[in-house]
């Protein structure tokens, strides 16, 4: 494994190459938004058997390595993305969790002031807005009761 832009990333990260590690990052870049669970059944298609922990683990050293951002919506999964350092926010449906990226409005980190930093120094803003996207919007059950509806029309496996 040389040469691939995965492989670079990786290298200059100062992480080991393996196999699990590849399949990883490049199912981040292409399923933005997804689950630890949902990377481990996407590259168990492409590796065969990897176990749910070494996704996490992998997940892990991923995020302390700055080479994917974990994003905790309240009710939700964590979820991971590999578009980092630019300090954008995210949509989040209340039926279904589908999440979507929303450019910052104000330029660069944090593109957001608090009225008052009690003394912090503030690095990043994080914002997330909530409310129901068009597939829930339309299905009048998940609409009404705006309660998760995944397994009811569709379940978050990638950009929508």
């Amino acid at each position: 494994m040389q040469g691939t832009p995965t492989v670079d990333r990786l290298r200059a990260a100062g992480l080991r190459i393996t196999a699990p590690r590849v399949a990883v990052l490049e199912w981040l870049t292409d399923h933005p938004h997804t689950t630890a669970d949902q990377v481990a059944t996407g590259i168990r298609q492409r590796l065969g058997s990897v176990s749910t922990q070494a996704v996490y683990d992998v997940l892990g050293a991923y995020a302390k390595a700055s080479l994917v951002r974990r994003i905790e919506p309240a009710g939700h999964p964590a979820r991971f993305e590999t578009r980092t350092g630019d300090n954008h926010h995210h949509l989040v449906c209340r039926g279904c969790g589908r999440t979507e990226d929303v450019d910052c409005v104000h330029g660069a980190a944090p593109c957001l002031e608090p009225s008052s930093a009690a003394g912090f120094v503030v690095e990043e803003a994080e914002v997330v807005f909530w409310g129901l996207c068009p597939d829930c919007t339309s299905n009048n059950d998940c609409a009404a009761a705006g309660t998760p509806a995944a397994s009811v029309h569709h379940d978050q496996e990638g950009p929508a």
